[in-house]
């Protein structure tokens, strides 16, 4: 098997599919952009950024990649501020046509590009299936009737607003939309929504219609199950062998220690 190519933004996804695909016995390559940690010292890997395609395509190919994931958190940059190599100014026009088109296009775009190369993209949930939540409760604490009714109205809400490529995530409390998540993603969106009375409200993510699950597939950590606690939800609603959960166990003990439950509802056909 080839290395497994992993394009690393920030965040712990990057790493926990390194992890991951280690201890399944497969070979890692990193190429880590601006937001990736230190902790990529840790595998092969070498820097690059979003403007140097030819770097970053060269390294894959000669670590032997054949297969490459996405993977972490990139802000969207002002393209006409970064530094290029040649490649990256031949894929300028065709990103900047996508961008102007929304941020699933654009990630359409960047598969399309990287496989026109000999690159097989993968989705995250093909090389690390097990990060996905199953269908049920992931702890000790389950949602109340009320909470059902909140689940189905936030779930619906976040697949509507995933049709107009605006976000994957939205809160809901007592059937009312709170707060819906903008391009600076989940965590900042708890942050504005503040500090509600405890005990009920539901933040539920759910991947876009229009997307693929090649990028950018709903994901939480133990950070989103603090910062919702922190807001007074109720708990979390995500969609079964969908969305991803970095680090289960430690999750699953923050849920159960703030009281909060954090479900797999069924993913849309």
């Amino acid at each position: 098997m080839t290395p497994l190519g992993i394009i690393a933004g920030g965040g712990e996804l990057p790493r926990a599919i390194a992890e991951s695909a280690r201890e399944a016995g497969r070979a890692v390559f990193i190429v880590a952009l601006e937001r990736a940690g230190d902790w990529v010292n840790a595998f092969p890997n070498d820097r690059s950024s979003m403007g140097l395609v030819g770097k970053t395509l060269a390294l894959l190919h000669a670590h032997g990649c054949k297969d490459v994931v996405f993977a972490g958190y990139v802000a969207r940059p002002n393209f006409f501020k970064l530094r290029y190599d040649l490649k990256g100014l031949s894929w300028f026009p065709p990103v900047l046509w996508a961008m102007r088109k929304g941020d699933n296009t654009l990630l359409e775009a960047m598969v399309g590009l990287f496989e026109r190369e000999g690159l097989s993209i993968k989705s995250i949930d093909s090389v690390a299936p097990w990060l996905q939540i199953g269908e049920g409760p992931l702890g000790k604490v389950a949602p109340t009737q009320g909470d059902e009714q909140d689940i189905a109205a936030a779930i619906a809400k976040a697949r509507e607003q995933g049709t107009r490529d605006i976000g994957q995530a939205v809160v809901v409390r007592d059937g009312q939309v709170l707060a819906i998540e903008g391009r600076d993603g989940t965590d900042a969106m708890l942050t504005r929504l503040g500090k509600l009375p405890p005990g009920r409200g539901v933040l539920a993510k759910a991947l876009k219609p229009i997307q693929d699950r090649k990028t950018d597939l709903p994901t939480i950590g133990v950070a989103t199950v603090r910062n919702a606690a922190a807001c007074g939800l109720a708990g979390i609603a995500i969609e079964a062998h969908t969305a991803l959960v970095l680090g289960r166990a430690s999750v699953t003990e923050a849920a159960d220690a703030l009281g909060l439950f954090v479900v797999g509802v069924p993913a849309r056909p």
